[in-house]
């Protein structure tokens, strides 16, 4: 019998098993990250089928033509070492590649024991996003006075157009249809930082199947990115909180630091095709490891 496995669409129900494979791989995914993700882009989702049943799946999303995000990929652990990851893989690349026009770039956040795999297929290599993460046991601490926590406001207060101008700043494409769900998701917390005017930084907590991940965290400068943290684990109020931290934005790692989290995973960043150009400086906590 042959063992090539099947590759086709995904359905919808089967992206929740395919979220309930992420949370027991540890991954600790949203609660409302498969409706986000299905209703930004519903084409995004690669199933694996072997003999009629599901044996794994990943995602291609894409922002335009111009920039694509590998993420989700999963194969069931009874079925790895078969050669149906590496059948997967190739396929999730060929059609993200073929939803793209060719001098794109395709980006993917991959654990650290993969890194050689995604190399030899060409991507490079750009900096770890390492997760912290920090108990709720006490309220953050009174936060410096120049931050002005009166300039923090919810974000469904500020023109959408203002959102989505500071997020392409940080993010290599526009992406209005994911960020308009993920900033209003149900059960989440966002704010951003108003001053004069002008948004100077945005920051999200959403809920997760333990606690809360603070993603975006995007920001002018660390003293900006601390008002924003502090807000959010305010409003949050329960624990534990999540934050990933690229480690290329020194500035972010001491946020971490700072607020006493501890580091409890890791992804390396890799892309395939131009360097983005964001403003890495701005970026102290990821969006999302799955989607980009």
């Amino acid at each position: 019998m042959s063992e090539t496995p099947i590759i086709r669409a995904m359905t919808r129900t089967e992206v929740d098993q395919l979220v309930d494979w992420a949370a027991l791989e540890g991954w600790n995914p949203g609660l409302r990250d498969a409706d986000i993700f299905w209703l930004t882009d519903p084409d995004a989702f690669i199933a694996a089928e072997f003999e009629g049943e599901l044996i794994g799946g990943g995602a291609i999303a894409a922002y335009g033509d111009g920039f694509g995000f590998l993420g989700f990929f999963i194969v069931r652990p009874e079925y790895r070492g078969r050669g149906f990851g590496r059948k997967l893989w190739r396929e999730l690349r060929e059609r993200l590649a073929a939803r793209l026009r060719p001098d794109a770039t395709s980006g993917l956040d991959g654990v650290f024991a993969m890194q050689p795999h995604y190399a030899r297929d060409g991507f490079v290599f750009s900096h770890r996003d390492i997760r912290f993460r920090v108990e709720l046991s006490r309220a953050p601490e009174q936060q410096d006075e120049d931050a002005q926590p009166d300039l923090l406001v919810p974000l469904e207060q500020i023109p959408v157009d203002e959102i989505l101008d500071y997020d392409r700043r940080c993010f290599p494409a526009p992406r209005e249809r994911f960020l308009r769900a993920w900033i209003r998701q149900p059960g989440g917390y966002a704010f951003g930082y108003h001053q004069n005017g002008d948004l100077r930084g945005f920051g999200v907590a959403r809920r997760c199947r333990e606690g809360y991940k603070i993603g975006p965290l995007f920001a002018d400068n660390g003293k900006i990115a601390d008002a924003l943290l502090r807000k959010l684990i305010q409003s949050v109020a329960v624990g534990p909180i999540f934050l990933d931290v690229p480690e290329n934005n020194p500035a972010a790692v001491e946020l971490a630091h700072a607020h006493q989290m501890v580091e409890v995973f890791g992804c390396a960043r890799m892309h395939e095709g131009p360097t983005p150009q964001v403003d890495h400086s701005r970026i102290f906590g990821v969006t999302t490891f799955e989607f980009g």
